[in-house]
């Protein structure tokens, strides 16, 4: 059976068809559908098994960075999108996904409660646009990160992903959880290109079929997208290859 999977477009999103790419050499079939078409019922999501919020500036952020979409989604898709987590389907939010994610309350989540988490402002005040390392947390629960033993090689580009938390309680509880799924290799500035507080670069769910991370990983599929190509010849396929992967071997074993 075709494993089919969703990417969600929305006005300013712009990274749709890098992921639509990664989703292909993945192995699973992406349709990338504008939101108003699922808001309106002539795509059900229910007929997806993964589902990908890419990056961009949805709406031109012009309220927040993914403040306008996710309230798009909590109001027009809010229960087909909680029983779609539910049910345990994958779903990536990626730098202005993950934004819209944490702003849906989807991540860390439980819905519908207050916010304990955020993105702000990059901790340098700028726009940060280069090449990072970032290891997977080895107890965390994320389906997306398993089989990642070594650091990876993704790129960043984003003004609004540092982490901030309501208290170090609840940081805290991120962390004996299980819900920190990605940190940026390196101590402080640049490795850390936001300012977020213990490295973290990406967040799950307690299910862990829920990943947001501000790293693009769909832009390090292929081995020429990596800045050292020419010199590392042996480099089959991008870092960021794996991470699709996971998700799609884990909708496939639903």
């Amino acid at each position: 059976m075709e494993l089919k999977a969703l990417i969600l477009r929305a006005p300013g999103i712009n990274r749709d068809a890098d992921a639509a790419l990664a989703c292909e050499l993945a192995g699973a079939r992406p349709e990338r559908v504008h939101v108003n078409r699922v808001a309106e019922g002539s795509v059900k999501l229910a007929d997806y098994a993964l589902l990908v919020i890419p990056g961009g500036f949805s709406y031109g952020d012009h309220l927040g960075a993914g403040r306008l979409l996710a309230v798009d989604l909590i109001h027009r898709l809010g229960e087909e999108l909680e029983r779609f987590v539910a049910d345990g389907r994958p779903v990536i939010g990626i730098c202005n996904g993950f934004q819209v994610l944490v702003k849906a309350g989807l991540l860390p989540g439980p819905t519908r409660q207050p916010p304990r988490v955020t993105l702000t402002t990059n901790e340098s005040c700028q726009f940060e646009c280069r090449w990072v390392q970032l290891e997977a947390v080895s107890n965390s629960r994320c389906l997306f990160t398993r089989g990642i033993e070594h650091p990876i090689e993704v790129p960043v580009a984003h003004g609004e992903g540092r982490i901030a938390v309501r208290d170090q309680a609840t940081l805290d509880e991120l962390e004996a959880a299980g819900l920190v799924a990605l940190r940026y290799v390196g101590e402080g500035y640049p490795a850390n290109p936001n300012g977020s507080p213990h490295n973290i670069a990406g967040l799950c769910n307690a299910q862990g079929n829920v990943l947001g991370l501000m790293p693009h990983p769909e832009n390090a599929v292929l081995p020429h997208q990596h800045p050292r190509w020419t010199r590392e010849p042996s480099r089959r396929e991008g870092d960021g290859l794996q991470i699709f992967r996971n998700a799609v071997r884990y909708a496939a074993s639903l």
